[in-house]
């Protein structure tokens, strides 16, 4: 966010506030704006304005479908009995060539406020001004909408789009204010592999292109078929520019004809926008190629593809649209919106296509557009405008600004007398009434899942090349299986060369050239990897210090200091860290049955006997310091250090005995793409999760033990040591949990012997090396006398009396030295 508002105030100041050289956009006042972004223009070349400059890309059929928001605004604020008792709703619509740099402009004007004329953010202690649209219909492109998108999130500002299908749009974390009334290509995806299926093809091809709309649609596809043993002849992803750079065009289209006409595929899916399709179906018919080919939703109702000339050579099309309805009056409202009507988008268009008069020759007749007809001053029969008005896109802009009229009620209020508030409100308050709307728009009920999609589904439709009519010729429902309808299908002349595909077994995966299966190779984390050899080397200093920190101790066993740590159980808290420095290389190196048990159940073990040691040390000097003399007698029954050890160590080993036994850990094969993953399934989680828990506890004990013996005479600070050494355990698994949840991958296994690591060495460093540095450099400190001189001050300055007996401490203040 905070990288976009910079991007925000570097771009503002060169962004031209002029209406006259900006994108074309249309403005009617009301009480409350929608904004609208619509792709007039299919494309731009970057070099002039998005206007009527550049006309060769004008789409007809977008023009009608910025008027169908009109026609629904008009529609809500002249309806009886109103829906907005007393408020107008107004509308701001840019034309963005389905471009993101022009689409971003136009986001820039919605957002801006009533009295600025460039949307500003404001100072650096400001926050984002309250946007002049409250919502936002469009974009159409999944590419241009992801952009807008992260814009309009500054603002809270809803967007909903009619014909952005992307699953990336779907992320609620990247994209939190982003709706759509029409499906996600999710289940897109899975209704193309449902009509691949119902067919029994069994090798199809795949072009997508370098877009969000294109890469990941047709990275889905490649998933689910691969899932499903369907051969893929060929994937082929086009650059993003494919239509417009026509030097990349040219080398990248020779290139595909080529995988085209050599290609055994029984259907070629194009996953990709409709101008990219254009360019496609040109070369086909110039290069005679009949083939069957499935459509995505972008082009698949695509008047201007259909009447390519020649089109009908390319062979039969299927596609997919989101649902069909017509857009109710709308038909009426097109061939009498040129009767006094105005708008800058009908200038436009009257400035393309002037209206046939009578005079005119063939003008009932001319009711379809040729390519040379594009762009030019070729007059249009206004009747013959309603053959070119869809019943998808249109209806789902029809369906979006329903939706907003809706939230806008239940936001206000309202009844059909009056609204309950004023047109005062934020755009977030908005945004959260309509992404809970739940209603039906004449026969389409409709509402929003956690990812802002609707319960739409799918109509599949079959392409007439004799009357250049979509025919639907099934249904997919989001929730249920492919109901087709009698569907016949003339198989076109594809000639099979003669390869019998067949699917890899799961420890193989295709060659690039679809010719023979190669074994996948098996991946875990080797003793050479760059992560294994740093933690190998830490191991082996661990091992090392434990075990000179062990003959140190032994040296120096009788001496005040080594007492104070626990004594002999400071050597059975040694053992247990040596051991646990042991068992960390067993998470290293091809993953076995040994290995996997020796791994995280053992160091539960004894990580729990290295703890159970220093929570009964603490216990035995908190009970030697209770001077309350009542309560002495049964506090010094718990002064049973070997009993609270075993008792607290046989716990975790009757659990993790249970675990090992029911569902220990045990290797497992993760098959992949072109690899076979290594790595030691956990068994039982819930016995993984209660280990850990215990020794979560323990530590949490042993963290409140020391913090409250820090109160007590502590010459050598041991609980201020094991305060930190307990809080480092803790941090560290906390940190562990969702990082080893969310990791995968051989990788895994070393975050684990990570974790282990970090546990040993923060028992290692801030309990047991403190005391061999005074051992050996504070030798004046390691003495019965020195600790009899402390427990004397500290208790005068408790006001505690010392009984001092020849010159020596009494006998129950000598339990206080041995305890310190």
């Amino acid at each position: 966010m905070l990288l976009l508002l910079l991007f925000v105030r570097i771009i503002c100041p060169f962004c031209s506030c002029s209406e006259q050289d900006g994108p074309l956009h249309m403005y009617v006042p009301g009480d409350i704006i929608i904004g609208g972004l619509f792709p007039v223009h299919l494309q731009t070349n970057r070099t002039t304005i998005c206007t009527g400059k550049y006309k060769d890309y004008y789409d007809v059929q977008m023009f009608l479908r910025s008027q169908v928001m009109t026609f629904a605004i008009q529609e809500i604020n002249q309806r009886t009995p109103k829906v907005l008792p007393n408020l107008t709703i107004g509308y701001d619509i840019y034309d963005t060539c389905g471009d993101v740099t022009f689409a971003i402009r136009a986001t820039f004007g919605l957002l801006k406020d009533k009295f600025n004329s460039c949307f500003q953010p404001g100072d650096s202690n400001s926050t984002v001004p309250e946007p002049h649209a409250k919502v936002v219909i469009g974009e159409r492109y999944s590419e241009v909408s992801v952009a807008v998108a992260r814009i309009l999130t500054l603002s809270s500002v809803a967007q909903i789009s009619y014909g952005s299908t992307s699953e990336l749009l779907s992320k609620k974390r990247k994209f939190p204010t982003f709706l759509r009334t029409l499906s996600s290509d999710t289940y897109q995806t899975k209704a193309i592999a449902k009509l691949v299926e119902k067919f029994n093809w069994k090798i199809v091809s795949v072009v997508g292109s370098d877009d969000e709309y294109g890469k990941y649609g047709s990275e889905q596809l490649i998933d689910i078929f691969t899932e499903m043993d369907i051969c893929i002849d060929f994937k082929k992803i086009l650059p993003g520019d494919f239509s417009v750079d026509e030097s990349k065009a040219h080398d990248k289209l020779e290139e595909l004809m080529g995988l085209l006409r050599n290609s055994t595929a029984e259907a070629i899916i194009l996953f990709t926008k409709g101008a990219n399709v254009d360019v496609i179906m040109k070369a086909a018919i110039q290069n005679n190629l009949s083939r069957i080919w499935i459509g995505s939703d972008s082009w698949s109702t695509s008047t201007r593809i259909a009447e390519i000339k020649g089109i009908y050579k390319v062979g039969q099309v299927f596609g997919f649209i989101s649902k069909r309805n017509e857009v109710p009056g709308f038909k009426d409202y097109v061939t009498s919106m040129f009767q006094g009507t105005t708008n800058p988008f009908l200038e436009q268009y009257l400035s393309y296509y002037p209206r046939c008069n009578s005079s005119e020759k063939n003008s009932k007749n001319n009711c379809s557009l040729t390519k040379s007809q594009h762009g030019s001053k070729q007059c249009l029969d206004p009747r013959c405008l309603v053959n070119y008005i869809d019943q998808d896109e249109s209806y789902n802009i029809y369906v979006a600004v329903k939706v907003i009229a809706e939230g806008l009620r239940q936001l206000l209020k309202c009844d059909s007398e009056k609204c309950g508030r004023n047109a005062t409100f934020t755009a977030l308050e908005l945004f959260q009434e309509i992404k809970k709307v739940n209603f039906t728009v004449d026969t389409t009920h409709i509402f929003f899942d956690d990812n802002g999609d609707p319960s739409i589904g799918y109509d599949i439709v079959n392409w007439d090349m004799t009357e250049s009519k979509f025919l639907i010729y099934g249904e997919v429902n989001t929730l249920q299986l492919l109901c087709c309808h009698v569907v016949k299908i003339a198989f076109l002349c594809v000639t099979p060369i003669g390869v019998k595909c067949e699917p890899c077994r799961n420890w193989e995966y295709p060659s690039p050239e679809k010719d023979k299966c190669l074994n996948k190779t098996l991946d875990f984390l080797k003793w050479w990897d760059p992560f294994a050899i740093v933690l190998s080397f830490f191991e082996i200093v661990g091992i090392v210090i434990t075990i000179l920190v062990t003959v140190l101790f032994a040296v120096h066993r009788n001496t005040p200091i080594v007492k104070a740590v626990g004594g002999y159980l400071s050597f059975l808290e040694l053992f247990s860290l040596l051991a646990c420095f042991c068992i960390t290389f067993t998470f290293t190196a091809k993953p076995s049955t040994a290995s996997c048990v020796a791994g995280l159940p053992l160091f539960g073990i004894l990580f729990t006997l290295c703890i159970s040691c220093i929570l009964a040390n603490l216990l035995q000097i908190l009970v030697c310091f209770r001077f309350d003399q009542r309560k002495s007698a049964w506090l010094k029954r718990l002064n049973r250090p070997v009993a609270v050890v075993a008792v607290i160590f046989c716990a975790q080993l009757i659990l993790c005995v249970l675990w090992l036994y029911y569902r220990p850990p045990i290797p497992k094969e993760v098959y992949h793409a072109k690899t076979i993953l290594l790595q030691c399934e956990k068994g039982s989680k819930e016995f993984f999760g209660v280990m850990l828990g215990y020794n979560a506890l323990l530590a949490f004990a042993c963290f409140l033990f020391a913090f409250h013996g820090k109160l007590l005479p502590d010459l050598y600070k041991n609980a201020s040591f094991i305060t930190i050494s307990m809080l480092l355990y803790l941090v560290i698994w906390i940190v562990f949990i969702p990082i080893y949840i969310s990791m995968v991958g051989k990788y895994t296994r070393a975050i684990e012997a990570a974790a282990v690591l970090v546990s040993n060495y923060s028992i290692l460093c801030c309990h047991l090396a403190p005391k061999c540095y005074i051992m050996l450099f504070r030798k004046e400190i390691n003495s019965e006398q020195a600790i009899t001189e402390y427990i004397r001050k500290h208790c005068e300055q408790k006001g505690i009396a010392v009984l001092v007996k020849n010159g020596h401490i009494a006998e129950e203040m000598f339990l206080l030295i041995n305890a310190v």
